[in-house]
């Protein structure tokens, strides 16, 4: 995770006070003030989620509401996963693409009965929403920015649904993954979908920023959940190999070069943004993937931005990099060229000016407790 610097002034969440309380330790992130690691620290924090159950602030996150007769075929057509093979209250991971088939931003798309919801990074906000604003013209849709109306915590860890269980009627040991429910959690009128960052199960849990205070208290403290700050949540989606915008993806990657072919949908119907790139790279396969390693050397740990070489040719740089504490490994994730991708090939790091030997690994590198199957 890498905190993110602006000449703005800097937003704060709902939780922030609360956060100071805990000890906090806040840091600049996409334009906001977020704890990036509470007393416990980021190794103790990392256990927690895995083993137990940890509550992140994530009302950092932006949402967008589209309504109105054609919203449903308006997100085909600016995303790449197919809308119309969810249900009501299913919701999918996707992607929203330049013309040249490369990332504008990952995001999350929640199918409701009379709208779609699609929450994007909140470094890309304005950018996103710039973006979806431009290619309503003409089309049937009212597009809603409800960004400051949300708060966000997400219940993560193997324990989460024995935690969350007795205080909502809402039946989330019936949930399935990607799927979602509108009800109360603690009395808060919200809804829960079972999503999350960390690779473990868990629930995400959207409500009004007005109910923080008492939604902060009913899911964390003794025989509940454990604050967690940003520091961990990095750790964590990388162990579970995922995909961190401006790191692991961005404007000069396509979803086949970053392993998520599987939420291309070319033949879906609708012609969304950057189709015709990716069809043009699906036919003659991607020159490059994205690939998981650990390094050999003990002592080393890689970090974001290290050249990584094939021989004496820069191939790529480290595009997520850190100490794995679940592994006690040092891992990260970088692009090779596809000759080079598979399992047990090494290739060399320059960290520091030293050049070290990494190995390919499969990803992820763990697999918690999450529900698994692609969404």
């Amino acid at each position: 995770m890498t905190a993110t610097k602006s000449a703005d002034p800097l937003k704060r969440t709902p939780f922030y006070d609360l956060h100071l309380a805990a000890g906090a330790k806040m840091v600049p992130f996409a334009g906001y003030e977020m704890p990036v690691q509470y007393p416990t620290g980021i190794t103790r924090e990392t256990e927690i989620v895995r083993t137990g159950v940890g509550v992140f602030d994530v009302s950092h996150m932006g949402e967008f509401e589209v309504s109105g007769p054609d919203r449903n075929a308006f997100v085909n057509r600016l995303t790449t996963n197919d809308v119309g093979a969810l249900t009501d209250g299913q919701a999918q991971y996707s992607a929203i693409l330049t013309e040249d088939g490369t990332f504008v931003d990952d995001c999350l798309v929640y199918r409701f009965e009379d709208r779609v919801m699609l929450v994007v990074n909140a470094a890309n906000m304005e950018k996103d929403w710039s973006h979806i604003v431009s290619r309503k013209a003409g089309i049937n849709v009212r597009l809603k920015n409800i960004s400051d109306d949300v708060a966000l915590l997400a219940v993560q860890g193997p324990k989460a649904e024995a935690m969350l269980a007795p205080i909502t009627k809402i039946p989330v040991a019936k949930m399935a993954y990607y799927h979602f429910d509108m009800g109360h959690v603690a009395g808060i009128e919200c809804f829960v979908s079972r999503t999350g960052y960390t690779g473990e199960d868990g629930f995400e849990v959207y409500f009004r920023p007005a109910h923080a205070e008492v939604m902060w208290h009913a899911l964390i403290g003794p025989g509940r959940g454990a604050p967690v700050g940003l520091g961990a949540r990095d750790t964590l989606r990388l162990e579970a190999g995922l995909a961190l915008y401006g790191n692991d993806i961005d404007d000069t990657v396509n979803p086949y070069e970053a392993g998520l072919g599987w939420i291309v949908k070319l033949d879906k119907g609708a012609p969304f943004t950057g189709r015709a790139a990716l069809e043009r790279v699906n036919a003659k396969g991607a020159t490059r993937r994205l690939v998981g390693f650990q390094c050999v050397e003990k002592g080393v740990i890689p970090r974001h931005g290290y050249d990584v070489y094939i021989g004496e040719r820069k191939v790529d740089t480290v595009r997520s990099g850190g100490f794995s504490p679940t592994l006690k490994l040092a891992i990260g994730t970088t692009y090779l060229p596809t000759h080079s991708t598979a399992p047990g090939t090494r290739f060399l790091i320059d960290c520091r000016g030293k050049r070290v030997e990494a190995e390919v690994v499969k990803l992820p590198f763990y697999r918690g407790s999450v529900k698994a199957g692609k969404k």
